[in-house]
């Protein structure tokens, strides 16, 4: 008997005509990895970008709406780097885009140190510790726990890939933000903007954007939060800009 597709093949939420292929099995993208390639700050001199844990690619994806940069992306897990694959042949980005299927730690040896102007990551948000409850389905695991990288060895991998005044921009649970400040400080990448994010007005935040300067100057920004939805369970206005959209309409991630 003919197994059942799993496949879908979906709009990037409003970027023009590009699409995602994702599968049910694992995980869609989510409104993440939306926020934060708007978050990143791209300039003419933003010449070669590097996202780590690319899953399948949603970040690369947005990025290439906006920049001329040359991207490069990696993802470990066979089963997601194959659906990034056919995603790059189907939106005809594969000149744009080069991916890896290799862990992230390996990047450092793949390029030169003082390489990229710019790495982005949403990585795994959550420690994986003696009583962490861990999915059965491993690819799901490994993108949520720190089984195959740490939070750390991101930080590690973008002190030496990333050129003098390049920039980390992350996105991450806001319980760890200490953590990600130490870690960026012991690495010499000074922390220059935070952005806290609410799901809705008057709620706690539950995620960050950050963006690290390598060997940058002290001085740091909290920018204005963001709230992700309305009290009707809509997307805010900015949200929909983000997805590429000025309409007053809302496409569940």
């Amino acid at each position: 008997m003919k197994k059942e597709s799993t496949k879908t093949i979906n709009d990037l939420v409003y970027y023009g005509n590009i699409k995602i292929v994702q599968d049910k099995n694992y995980f869609n993208f989510s409104l993440d990895s939306i926020l934060l390639p708007n978050f990143a700050l791209l300039t003419p001199n933003t010449k070669k970008i590097m996202d780590l844990c690319s899953g399948n690619l949603p970040i690369p994806l947005v990025l290439s709406t906006k920049t001329s940069a040359e991207i490069y992306a990696v993802e470990l897990q066979k089963e997601i780097y194959d659906l990034a694959l056919e995603t790059l042949k189907i939106n005809n980005l594969e000149s744009k885009i080069k991916l890896y299927n290799e862990n992230a730690k390996n990047m450092i040896n793949m390029f030169e140190t003082d390489t990229f102007d710019l790495i982005t990551c949403n990585p795994p948000y959550f420690k994986k510790e003696k009583d962490s409850i861990i999915n059965e389905n491993m690819v799901k695991s490994i993108a949520r726990h720190e089984i195959e990288i740490k939070l750390e060895d991101i930080i590690t991998i973008s002190r030496k890939l990333l050129k003098n005044g390049g920039s980390l921009c992350m996105v991450h649970r806001t319980d760890r933000l200490i953590e990600i400040i130490e870690l960026m400080k012991k690495n010499n990448i000074e922390p220059k903007r935070i952005r806290f994010i609410y799901p809705k007005k008057n709620s706690e935040s539950n995620l960050i954007l950050i963006d690290g300067r390598k060997n940058g100057k002290s001085g740091l920004k909290i920018l204005p939060p963001l709230f992700v939805h309305n009290e009707d369970g809509t997307y805010t206005e900015e949200v929909l800009k983000m997805f590429g959209s000025d309409r007053n309409e809302s496409k569940k991630l």
